[in-house]
């Protein structure tokens, strides 16, 4: 887990030094530089494996020099194969492996490799720059592009200058989605290579093209039973952990009161020689802590368990370290405890499994009951749920409309799924909707309208909301990270299953609850989750509220582009007397207030 960097602009090492030293967090352990024929070349590392020096980069072999930020998981297996094949190795590291790998078949690698990462070599002989990153997006890789200058950077604070300029399209798409997708980014000329991707750069030629080595595939349902199925997963999620928890360094778990995170731990700790330690954040507010369930679970387990409690102060002190290590707007409020998870975690380990990504591909959001029962409205013609829309309001139901006209007013599943990630009722003047064309695939891989609503969950929200959070909130304190549901197996192998395998009437995540029974008792785990959340709503109105006032002035908001000002300060002001909740509106303007302040940008 670390922090790369390569351009062909010209330079000086100085300044190369500098911007490395803006994410130093990322990679505390060494910073490393190199220049070939005008190619810089920096890295920031966090030593996981092979500790040693020689493992420092930018590593290079034979012409190849390789700047690399992640792990290969699998790293072993392909390494052997290439000891088959005649290589030598000089370090126990997965760089040298994949270096190597990349020598020996090229872009053809990639399918062989079983990790999270972004990377990139540069052939000296060639003159070309071949990068790629993950299938799942666990790794950001941010590029600026423009006349054949490239520079490359795991975030994106090193590659804004004085002469950038804020992308007035993706401030359209953040006032939907409150962060923003790949592959935009906040600033012009920058870019986000997508997840499953690689780039290959012809110095030369000063061109770049961009091509797909992974996606989401066409739902072929597998002959199976439940029984077999249930059974091939565990061995999945067995090995998943197990490969996870190869490390020269200390290792633990995240352990909130879900099943994801329960079973993960579980599975780790019995893989485990020693008891594992595992880590809970809970809070003051009985409403939103699980630590008396996390707790319960690592009792069972037996794992060696480390809880802190939070309150409001605890949380919003995190606020600062969010607007600096995001580097672009995000409004995704559980950043804050997960800032505070990592510090707190970071105190004992510096590896930590997670059960991040398991509600995507088994079903486990709220969301998929909303879209079920929106089906069942759905019955009713839309013209005339149209017709009915034009009757509710809040002045007469005493709600927000937002609701019951996302049911009235959406014509079918697919755009009610959109809606979902990108909200039913924009604060946007015009809708900007072209962007949604690089998502729009999740219409075309299932017949089954919960599972397409899953695959735009895996392509759309996890990149670019759930895993951005983690990796940020992480690198922060130099944490590394590592979700065992995020393995492509897994992934692959659950969109295999029948829906109902998975969720159905009044359960969600049916094949993971069987699975971990064999843990932990049912009447343990069957309690209510509450999600990694927490109360910002009530925060906006009370220990927020001064602050958002003053960020969110009458001169910031009349800048914001294709803002409808006066439909968010009626929203502003609806939440501030408590009538209704606009929480998410309102905190995605003051952080995009925090943003223009931090780096000093202006639309």
């Amino acid at each position: 887990m670390c922090g790369i960097y390569i351009t062909n602009i010209p330079f000086e090492k100085e300044v190369v030094i500098e911007k490395l030293k803006s994410i130093e967090f990322r990679g505390p352990n060494n910073l490393g530089y190199d220049k070939i024929d005008g190619i810089s070349l920096g890295h920031l590392r966090l030593s996981i494996l092979d500790l040693d020096q020689r493992s420092n980069q930018p590593f290079d072999f034979d012409g190849y020099w390789i700047v690399f930020n992640g792990e290969i998981y699998n790293f072993q297996i392909i390494k052997t194969e290439l000891l088959e094949l005649g290589h030598h190795f000089a370090t126990t590291s997965d760089t040298e492996v994949l270096l190597k790998g990349y020598i020996e078949w090229g872009k053809n690698i990639l399918p062989k490799l079983n990790g999270m990462f972004a990377f990139s070599i540069y052939d000296r002989k060639k003159k070309t720059l071949f990068c790629a990153r993950d299938r799942t997006g666990v790794k950001p890789f941010f590029y600026y592009w423009k006349d054949g200058k490239f520079e490359i950077c795991s975030q994106l604070r090193p590659l804004i200058s004085k002469s950038s300029k804020v992308s007035k399209d993706a401030v359209s798409i953040y006032l939907d989605c409150g962060y923003i997708p790949s592959p935009y980014s906040i600033i012009e000329d920058v870019f986000k290579l997508p997840p499953g991707n690689f780039m290959e750069i012809d110095l030369e030629n000063g061109t770049k093209t961009v091509s797909e080595y992974w996606n989401l595939k066409p739902v072929v349902i597998r002959d199976i039973s439940y029984e077999e199925a249930k059974k091939e997963l565990h061995q999945l999620m067995i090995d998943a952990v197990r490969i996870r928890m190869q490390a020269d360094v200390t290792l633990g778990s995240f352990l909130s009161g879900g099943i994801d995170s329960a079973l993960v731990s579980a599975i780790a700790q019995k893989i485990a020689a020693v008891p594992v330690n595992t880590f809970t954040i809970g809070f003051e507010d009985p409403n939103f802590d699980e630590s008396k369930v996390a707790s319960q679970f690592a009792s069972i387990i037996g794992s060696n368990h480390k809880e802190t409690i939070c309150g409001p102060k605890d949380a919003l002190a995190m606020l600062p370290m969010l607007v600096k290590v995001y580097d672009e707007p995000f409004a995704d409020s559980s950043a804050l405890p997960s800032l505070l998870l990592n510090s707190v975690t970071k105190q004992h380990v510096t590896v930590a499994l997670s059960g991040d990504g398991g509600d995507e591909s088994f079903l486990g959001y709220n969301h998929f009951d909303y879209l079920k029962r929106f089906e069942k409205i759905s019955k009713v013609p839309y013209f005339v749920r149209r017709f009915l829309s034009l009757f509710y309001n809040e002045r007469i139901f005493k709600y927000r409309p937002e609701g019951i006209n996302s049911l009235l007013k959406t014509k079918n599943s697919n755009d009610y799924s959109k809606g979902i990630f990108t909200g039913f009722d924009s604060i946007q003047l015009k809708r900007a909707n072209k962007w949604f064309g690089f998502y729009e695939g999740y219409k075309n891989w299932a017949t089954n309208s919960v599972q397409r609503m899953a695959d735009l969950n895996i392509k759309l929200w996890l990149e670019n909301d759930s895993n951005v959070k983690v990796d940020r909130a992480s690198m922060a304190y130099a944490v590394e990270v590592r979700s065992p549901f995020l393995d492509y197996r897994i992934i692959e192998f659950a969109r295999t299953l029948p829906v109902s395998f998975r969720y159905g009437q009044g359960f969600k995540k049916k094949i993971i609850r069987d699975i971990l029974k064999e843990y932990i008792p049912e009447e343990v785990f069957n309690q209510p989750k509450k999600g990694f959340a927490i109360p910002i709503g009530k925060w906006i109105r009370e220990e927020l509220k001064s602050d958002i006032q003053e960020h969110l002035n009458d001169d910031f908001l009349n800048s914001v582009p294709n803002l409808d000002v006066n439909k968010f300060k009626k929203q502003l002001e609806i939440h501030f007397s408590g009538k209704s909740d606009y929480a998410f509106n309102i905190w995605k303007l003051f952080l995009l207030a925090k943003w223009c302040k931090e780096f000093n940008l202006k639309f």
